[in-house]
């Protein structure tokens, strides 16, 4: 069996280090892995999944000799070290917007358009996390009954905002109970001058506000879903931030071309890859996100009619931002990438 040189520039973040467990526990047929990030954590230590990296500094030198190259460290690195990383012979897998809407680079989720990954020119985009998680379960809908319409409403965990998001959630939490004032520092968007607590509180802002008052947020699950799955399909988005550490949480009404009942929807996305189905509101059972967090699967539940449309259909889609909705689908599209699954 090939083996390949890795590398993982941003592996001292949230993702970075989910990408590096993921590589350990699914067996990628890697020769060395080297773990990457920027100057000031350069010679520093971690361990993930018992296995313990030393991080190197990256510079273009590092990826000499590079198989693939996962990218996680933000768009403004990937913009600058990504074609770097491709001259020197790497196909970079970049978890960033960076290069998402880039016409020449391929925008993926394998359960969704695998084909599009041998398209690509030396860089692969992952989606963005919401729209992960939602195009997951979509796709076999699509397929069956053709979607016309997506309203979607977001509910997104703190981990969508990396380390700092989750812990300022636990420092607040923290400081409510203790009487003490609540500090916000990162919340909505930590580069602007007012932040929210998030701890007992929705956020209806993830980014920055854009085109006709959508947040980028909103636009990027718009536009991706344009360029994965259909451009013919009307999508409309709100992003809502809320007190979760790692899933997020969807709410999605459809317009279908063609009848598609709920226990049709059920049997079809009970076979569909990367699908899980929690849906029996008698007993009680739904996708839940402080049940599923560090499951790989995207779960769905609340599958109903809708019967203000001709074909309407309801459902309620859970799934762990950083493992499905950032490094597992990476992952999956390096495993495909080396013909591995």
């Amino acid at each position: 069996m090939k083996k390949y040189k890795v590398a993982v520039l941003g592996a001292t973040g949230a993702v970075g280090q989910e990408i590096l467990g993921l590589l350990a526990e699914r067996n990628f047929p890697a020769a060395e892995i080297k773990a990457l990030a920027s100057a000031r954590s350069a010679g520093k230590k971690i361990e993930v999944s018992g296995l313990e990296y030393t991080i190197q500094e990256a510079t273009a030198e590092s990826f000499r000799g590079v198989d693939i190259a996962f990218f996680c460290a933000g768009g403004g690195v990937s913009k600058k070290l990504a074609p770097m990383a491709v001259e020197a012979g790497a196909v970079v897998i970049d978890n960033t917007s960076a290069f998402r809407m880039d016409p020449d680079v391929p925008l993926v989720v394998p359960e969704v358009n695998p084909e599009a990954i041998f398209q690509h020119k030396g860089i692969i985009a992952n989606p963005n996390c919401s729209t992960i998680i939602m195009l997951v379960p979509l796709w076999p809908i699509h397929k069956a009954a053709g979607i016309k319409r997506i309203v979607v409403s977001t509910y997104q965990a703190v981990s969508g905002a990396g380390v700092e998001g989750m812990n300022e959630l636990t420092e607040q939490v923290k400081a409510h109970y203790l009487g003490e004032e609540i500090e916000a520092r990162v919340l909505p968007v930590s580069s602007l001058d007012k932040h929210y607590p998030i701890a007992f509180n929705l956020l209806p802002q993830i980014d920055v506000f854009d085109q006709d008052d959508y947040t980028k947020e909103e636009w990027k699950m718009i536009r991706e879903t344009h360029k994965i799955m259909d451009p013919d399909i009307r999508v409309t988005a709100t992003t809502v931030r809320v007190p979760i550490y790692r899933c997020h949480s969807e709410s999605v009404n459809l317009e279908l071309e063609r009848p598609l009942s709920p226990d049709e929807a059920r049997e079809l996305l009970a076979q569909a890859p990367g699908v899980g189905v929690l849906d029996n509101p008698q007993e009680m059972i739904y996708p839940q996100p402080n049940a599923l967090s560090g499951r790989d699967e995207v779960f769905v539940g609340r599958i109903r009619r809708d019967p203000t449309v001709p074909q309407g259909l309801n459902l309620w889609i859970v799934g762990d931002q950083i493992r499905k909705g950032a490094a597992l689908n990476a992952v999956q599209i390096g495993e495909q990438l080396v013909g591995e699954r």
